[in-house]
Order: C-alpha cells, then sequence, then structure tokens
C-alpha cells in the first residue's frame, strides 16, 4: 500500500511534457479540427456571395441613406448628412413626405385585405383538393397552382386586358345592364365610394388636416381606390396556390385518428375545421400569413408593369416609390431612406404578428371547465342512449 502510494505520488508530482507548439491547442487540429476546416471550406464558396451581393450592398445602401449621393461617381465620396433624409420624409412637410404617406397609405389598405383572404383562400383549396372523395385532385392542384409558377409581369399584361374600359370585365357586366367603371383609372377609394352612399361627398371639417406625412385624415380614410383593388385581386389570384400547397403538407401531417375521434364526438364538418384542424394548424397560417406580410409590403413589379403608380399615385408602394425616387428623379438618399423605413415596418409588423398568433397556455381554471363540459356531456349521451 505504502510503495504505490508513493509510485502514485511520484508520478503525479512528475513534470509534464510541453508541447512542441507551446503548449497552444491549433485552431484546426486534431480529427474535429479537420472536420471544422472542411466546414469551413464547403461554407466559403456562399459566405463570399452573400457578402459580396448582400453584406456589402446593403452597407452601401446604409451610407447612402445618411449622405447626399446624387448617383454621380462613387457613392463613398458623397458627404455625411446625417439623418436628414429621414427627417424630410418624416417631417409631415413638403412633396417627398406626403408622396411616402401616399404610398403608404396605398400599401397599408394592400396588407390588411390581400393576406387574410389570400391565406383564407389558400386553406379553403387546400382542404378541398385534400378530400379523398375528391376526384381529379392532381389535376385541381396543378391548375390552383400554376398561377404561382407563371409569370408576374404576363398575369399583369392579362389583368390589364381584361379590366380595360373595354375589357370582358366590362363587357360582361354590361351584358347584365351594370355601368362598370374604367378600372384601371378610377382614384376614388372604395371607402369614399361607400361614404357617397349615404350623401357623404366632401370631407368634413374634422377630418381636413393632414397630421400624418402630410396626408389628411379624410385620405387615409378612403380605403383602397378602385385601381388598387384590380392589383389586390392579381395578388390573391397569384398566390394562393403556393400557399395552398403549404396547407396541404400540414393538412397531410395532421393524423388520421384525430378526425375520427372528432367523428365519434358527434363534430360536424365545420366543427372540426374550426376546433380541430385550424388550430392544429397554427404553425402553418403564421408561416403563410407572414410570407403574406413580407410579400405585400414588397410589392412592385406588378405596379411598375402595370400603373406606374397612375392614376393620382393611387396605386403607389413604398417600394416602387424608393425606385421611383432613387433612379427617376436622383434623389438617391431619399430612396434608401425609403427603403430601410419599409424594412423597419415589415420587421415590426412581423412581430406584432407573431405575438398575436403564438400559442398561449390555457389556465387551469379553464382547463377544469372543459373537462367537466366534457364530462357533463358524455353522461347526457349516457342517460340518452
Amino acid at each position: 500500500m505504502t510503495v504505490q502510494a508513493s509510485v502514485g505520488t511520484t508520478a503525479a508530482q512528475a513534470p509534464r511534457r510541453r508541447r512542441p507548439d507551446g503548449g497552444r491547442r491549433r485552431l484546426f487540429s486534431g480529427r474535429k479540427g479537420g472536420q471544422a476546416a472542411a466546414g469551413w471550406l464547403f461554407l466559403s464558396p456562399t459566405l463570399i456571395v452573400l457578402t459580396v451581393f448582400m453584406v456589402v450592398p446593403i452597407a452601401m445602401a446604409v451610407w447612402v441613406s445618411v449622405s447626399d449621393f446624387s448617383g454621380r461617381g462613387s457613392p463613398w465620396d458623397a458627404n455625411f448628412v446625417g439623418f436628414d433624409n429621414y427627417a424630410q420624409l418624416l417631417s409631415g412637410e413638403g412633396l417627398p413626405s406626403r408622396q411616402l404617406g401616399q404610398a403608404l397609405r396605398n400599401n397599408l389598405y394592400y396588407v390588411l385585405l390581400v393576406v387574410p383572404i389570400q391565406t383564407a383562400v389558400s386553406l379553403g383549396l387546400a382542404v378541398l383538393v385534400n378530400r379523398r372523395i375528391m376526384r381529379g385532385r392532381g389535376f385541381f392542384r396543378t391548375a390552383f397552382y400554376f398561377p404561382s409558377v407563371t409569370s408576374s409581369v404576363a398575369i399583369t399584361v392579362v389583368f390589364l386586358f381584361l379590366f380595360s374600359a373595354t375589357g370582358a370585365v366590362n363587357r360582361a357586366f354590361s351584358m347584365i345592364g351594370v355601368n362598370a367603371p374604367n378600372w384601371l383609372a378610377d382614384p376614388r377609394g372604395l371607402g369614399h365610394i361607400m361614404l357617397g352612399w349615404f350623401g357623404v361627398d366632401q370631407a368634413p371639417e374634422a377630418l381636413r388636416a393632414s397630421p400624418l406625412l402630410g396626408v389628411s385624415w379624410w385620405d387615409w380614410l378612403a380605403g383602397p381606390s378602385v385601381a388598387m383593388t384590380v392589383l389586390m385581386m392579381m395578388a390573391i389570384f397569384t398566390t394562393s396556390g403556393t400557399f395552398m400547397l403549404l396547407f396541404i403538407a400540414a393538412l397531410q401531417g395532421i393524423s388520421g385518428e384525430v378526425s375520427e375521434a372528432a367523428l365519434v364526438d358527434g363534430c360536424t364538418g365545420w366543427q372540426r375545421l374550426r376546433h380541430v384542424t385550424i388550430p392544429m394548424l397554427r404553425p402553418t397560417i403564421f408561416t403563410v400569413m407572414t410570407l403574406g406580410l413580407i410579400g405585400t409590403w414588397q410589392v412592385f413589379d406588378q405596379i411598375y408593369t402595370g400603373t406606374q403608380g397612375a392614376p393620382g399615385n393611387t396605386t403607389m408602394t413604398p417600394a416602387f416609390l424608393s425606385y421611383q425616387t432613387s433612379f427617376v428623379d436622383s434623389r438617391w438618399g431619399n430612396g434608401a431612406a425609403i427603403a430601410f423605413i419599409l424594412f423597419v415596418i415589415i420587421v415590426t409588423m412581423t412581430i406584432i404578428q407573431r405575438n398575436v398568433l403564438k400559442e398561449r397556455e390555457v389556465s387551469k381554471r379553464k382547463r377544469f371547465a372543459v373537462l367537466r363540459a366534457k364530462d357533463a356531456r358524455a353522461a347526457a349521451k349516457e342517460v340518452a342512449s
């Protein structure tokens, strides 16, 4: 025992050999280090591409938004002006601020109407084509998804023909004796049109003030214009197919035992959809609405191809206004500032939407009440049988 203890003590007190590198461990030494080096090697092309085509342009855009760059020469030679471009846009005075207010108003109504409708339409289509008793499900899935893979420019041109003054839509209305508007040249807001039905054709004195980005309360309450309504219908038509596929994948992930249990409990089709299917689709609904929110705030190609913001700037959006301010009016600082204001709006609304749609824990009292209600229903069924 004594000998073993002394040997162990001597071994413990023996000086350790120093590593050739001074005791420092190399970054990619050993087996795990080689794997890490290989991982970074495979990631390097993607990182280089992202840096060159995303990080560097974003950094340049940030600089342009706080400089007086005029589009000539290098952006790095421009003078720093601080937040003057942002103050000019958000002051509520002058044409740039008013244009931004009009664009945000138009896009806000676009988002509030397109996102819920396209979510509901895509969910309805997914439930429809996911039914096993439906014949030709593959054909209908392809037909509903086809507009999503078609060029947005081509679809915009088709809608321009359909909703022109002498287009197919107006001819169909004329056949039933309805005088349809000149859709793409009508700047009237739907809110103003509905107020006109009740004899309110002019702005009341209380709504003539313009405290928010140079746009009066009367104009904020105008709603989407008739021309913007056409673009909204086109957006719903082209995006519902893509979101339908997401809902189909989520529906197929729901176990059949859940639906069978709901049928045993006597739930109707609407009750199963409302109380079983939709709660289980909450993550997918959040994904669809988030993608829809981002896409609707960034709408550009339909505006550029179709209306260019006309009539009367009622189809102007922040994304198109940023392009027009930069490339047409050569006010690059204001254009970059509009882009970052739009970025802040998208992030803020996404966070709000996440907090609204997140799943909340059910209190113990509510759980107890639900269980008591289920037991009462089961007892009533036993008595009735």
